[in-house]
């Protein structure tokens, strides 16, 4: 709804439906309000400030595996220090590797060399909550290149988990127990095809 309003806004040329469009985003404004306890005022100015083609969001995260075969998680700050993979927004004149490489050193402090686009994922068809937009993430498996622990603003730790010592509390919006499952599968086998939906 509320990406057909911002589409909408950008192209007609007609008065009234320009007023149509900006109806439409005050009711997808107020469901989205009523559905997250948000203040409405505070969404309609989120959605103002997106002007032109509504399209995805494009998000990294990045499988760091070591040479025990062992994944890196992090603690996010912002959700109760619960574990993620490391990743966060693709960055506009950066590849989507070098996105993930630059997530990696700014949450945990390691170096890591992307090996391979794993899974190329719809947020909103992976089972987590409701966000404001649309987000397509790019998962990466990498290999430890070096570096050394280190948190920052986002993250409060980290840690190395085979694959049975995973921990259950993990931060939800950002990384399910399907992705690690998956990246755990894609770290044994190579060659198997990058994943979609």
């Amino acid at each position: 709804m509320l990406a057909t309003a911002q589409t909408g806004l950008t192209y007609t040329q007609d008065p009234h439906d320009r007023e149509r469009y900006q109806a439409l985003r005050r009711l997808g404004s107020r469901i989205m309000a009523a559905h997250t306890g948000t203040d409405r005022t505070r969404i309609e100015a989120l959605f103002e400030a997106e002007t032109g083609y509504a399209t995805p969001k494009i998000g990294v995260r990045g499988a760091v595996f070591d040479d025990d075969g062992r994944l890196l998680l992090i603690r996010e700050t912002a959700d109760n220090h619960r574990w993620s993979l490391p990743g966060g927004w693709a960055e506009v004149n950066q590849t989507p590797a070098q996105s993930v490489i630059r997530e990696i050193l700014e949450e945990s402090g390691y170096h890591a060399r992307p090996l391979k686009l794993a899974a190329v994922w719809d947020r909103a068809r992976q089972a987590h909550p409701p966000a404001p937009y649309s987000v397509v993430r790019l998962f990466f498996v990498c290999a430890l290149e070096g570096g050394e622990a280190r948190t920052s603003l986002e993250t409060s730790g980290h840690g190395w988990f085979h694959e049975a010592e995973v921990p259950s509390e993990l931060s939800l919006g950002r990384t399910s127990p399907k992705h690690i499952a998956r990246m755990f599968a894609h770290w044994r086998e190579p060659g198997l095809p990058t994943e979609f939906d």
